[in-house]
């Protein structure tokens, strides 16, 4: 099953959409130019669309012709940007200080806007696909909010399905994974107490800061020795806040941090043995310890059909042998969660190429040659699941 005739024909206006949106990054629920610069787009192919959703937010659709059949499916894709500046010096590099799309959501929409105009010139399946075009993944829950908003209320949406961009694989492979494929997150805040005294004189206080080191310390021990090895579970401490002079032990110190795992019972484990900790040894050294420990995003667990079906599209596109269907579950969030938890789903990777810089680095740009298959991969997928006759699980 080789690449769409018609959609590598669109390489080049692709190419040019996904550079056109790598230009003007925006952070999440703030993509203004972004959601218009889709839109023009939509409403140039005469494609219907509803938008408002999380502010920026919009969701398109094409029906079949193939039939009358009422079944749908949705494809997400995400367009927000990272607050971060951008290193490389090409002609499409960013051209708003401080953001950049370097978790390629530019080359997601690209696609996704690719599979929008071939299924609207190439209607040949029966039932309704919807384009979920959502804003704010990176840490501002824009899945979730989208949701909230009554999305899934609104249009009666059977499946979802999502693809991330990966430069861990090769060029053009897939990687696919049944059950737990991305970790949730949880985040909290430790607000230490202690009491301010003379950097001179620290017997005449209680300082913040030695206990704040202490729980960071001890809390390491929750992963290695409170949960069961056999799963995974990351707690990091990445933020201890204190103090504003050199001669002042300071009177609080304020600890961040995340929690990651695909199970919400080690998360739970987390969340009670953390919170007790950080409160008896800030109890034992004379202060106290507020915890506020929270949900970011749940797991992302890939359906079992769902899953297998995606990897048979990918594998008919690419081959066996270029599909892993044993693919490493990823440590880090998506919020794609929250639309996959309520209706059957699946997210994939699409490889970028090993030789190509990670995401979230300065020095990322998406990869455009895969372009092509990844809105072949949609097309398809769509043409396969609302095939005359085919009922989806």
């Amino acid at each position: 099953m080789p690449i769409l005739n018609s959609i590598n024909q669109m390489q080049k206006e692709m190419q040019e959409w996904r550079r056109d949106l790598h230009k003007i990054p925006e952070i999440g629920l703030k993509e203004y130019k972004t959601s218009s610069y889709i839109k023009d787009k939509l409403k140039g192919w005469d494609i219907e669309f509803k938008d408002g959703y999380a502010d920026t937010g919009l969701i398109a659709w094409v029906k079949g012709s193939k039939g009358d059949s009422k079944k749908s499916i949705g494809l997400r894709a995400d367009f927000d940007a990272l607050p971060m500046s951008e290193k490389n010096n090409f002609d499409h590099k960013s051209s708003n200080e401080g953001m950049m799309h370097a978790c390629g959501h530019d080359g997601h929409t690209s696609m996704l806007l690719g599979a929008v105009k071939y299924l609207k010139e190439n209607n040949d399946f029966d039932g309704t696909v919807y384009f979920i075009f959502q804003p704010g993944e990176e840490g501002f829950g824009g899945g979730e909010i989208m949701i909230n908003e009554g999305l899934l209320n609104d249009f009666n949406i059977d499946e979802v399905y999502a693809l991330h961009n990966w430069p861990e694989l090769p060029l053009g492979h897939f990687g696919v994974s049944t059950g737990p494929m991305m970790a949730a997150v949880d985040e909290f805040d430790i607000i230490v107490k202690g009491n301010g005294s003379h950097g001179a004189r620290p017997e005449s206080g209680i300082d913040p800061v030695i206990i704040s080191a202490h729980i960071a310390t001890a809390a390491q021990t929750i992963v290695s020795r409170n949960a069961n090895p056999q799963e995974m579970a990351v707690l990091s401490i990445t933020q201890i806040q204190s103090g504003d002079a050199y001669n002042v032990i300071p009177h609080t110190a304020h600890m961040k941090g995340t929690a990651r795992t695909f199970s919400n019972e080690i998360m739970k484990l987390l969340e009670t043995n953390l919170t007790k900790m950080a409160k008896n040894i800030a109890e034992g050294m004379g202060a106290t310890a507020e915890v506020d420990f929270r949900v970011t995003f749940p797991p992302l667990i890939n359906d079992k059909d769902e899953i297998e079906f995606t990897g048979d599209v990918a594998a008919g596109l690419v081959g066996e042998q270029n599909v892993d269907r044993m693919s490493n579950r990823i440590t880090a969030s998506e919020d794609f969660s929250y639309m996959s938890n309520i209706v059957p789903g699946s997210y994939v990777t699409i490889g970028l190429g090993e030789d190509r810089c990670e995401v979230h680095n300065p020095n990322y740009d998406f990869n455009d040659e895969i372009l092509p298959l990844g809105a072949t991969y949609w097309a398809k997928l769509v043409e396969q699941r609302l095939r005359k006759g085919v009922q989806s699980d």
